[in-house]
């Protein structure tokens, strides 16, 4: 049935890995499905040590959407790992922007544009990093991306690693997208911290958001969800 809202969902899946230490992609995209999301961003998409007929992403692309964008922060010999973007309509104008801080982890963002049943938007989404002193570069490059094309409205979303109320994502990210997510998603099990969120600027509203603790023992996240309105 068709919506009067974009619906999105953001979740880090821990490498399919469930709590009970099984890899199991077919319960992921069962709860997905039952929320039937119009574009998704997955955060710890891991292909190291699967074989070419399990690739994460190749899966998740088939049962949940027709478009794709991936960016790898890891490569091995026998997989990569990273983040992922899966959208029911096309996308187009993507990028990757490396976030990587000195010696830590490396991160980076997708931005791409989408044009929706609802209208052209901007997306962005990203997995930041754990240190407080790389979060404060990453969401300054954030807050760049998400004030290019000002005229659009732009939809910034991921696991940010960001536990403090009003920590450096929040600050950097308020002044152009002054809309985001409450919910609590980590751990998926007692969830006591908001590291999954959904932000908006411009035209894009937050109409209602949740999570789902049908994910607990699937992931170590919960995953977020958001209806959007892209009408001002």
């Amino acid at each position: 049935m068709r919506r009067d809202l974009l619906r999105v969902l953001s979740w880090n899946i821990h490498g399919g890995v469930g709590r009970d230490g099984r890899y199991d992609l077919a319960r992921i995209v069962a709860l997905v499905q039952d929320h039937d999301p119009d574009i998704i961003a997955f955060q710890e998409v891991d292909s190291r040590g699967r074989s070419e007929s399990a690739a994460p992403l190749s899966i998740l692309k088939e049962a949940l959407g027709e478009h794709a964008a991936e960016a790898r922060t890891i490569s091995a010999p026998d997989g990569h790992y990273g983040h992922a973007v899966i959208s029911r309509f096309p996308l187009y104008g993507t990028s990757v922007c490396d976030l990587s801080f000195r010696t830590r982890e490396p991160r980076c963002a997708i931005s791409a544009h989408i044009e929706t049943s609802w209208g052209p938007l901007r997306l962005v989404t990203t997995h930041l990093g754990l240190s407080v002193w790389e979060r404060r570069t990453q969401s300054a490059v954030l807050a760049d991306l998400a004030r290019q094309e000002e005229h659009l409205p732009c939809i910034v979303m991921g696991d940010f690693n960001d536990w403090f109320s009003f920590g450096w994502v929040r600050r950097r990210l308020r002044e152009v997208l002054p809309v985001r997510t409450m919910e609590r998603t980590f751990p998926a099990s007692w969830p006591l911290l908001r590291l999954d969120r959904i932000y908006c600027g411009g035209r894009a509203a937050i109409v209602k958001s949740w999570t789902d603790a049908r994910a607990d023992g699937v992931s170590d996240h919960l995953p977020i969800v958001a209806d959007i309105s892209l009408a001002g």
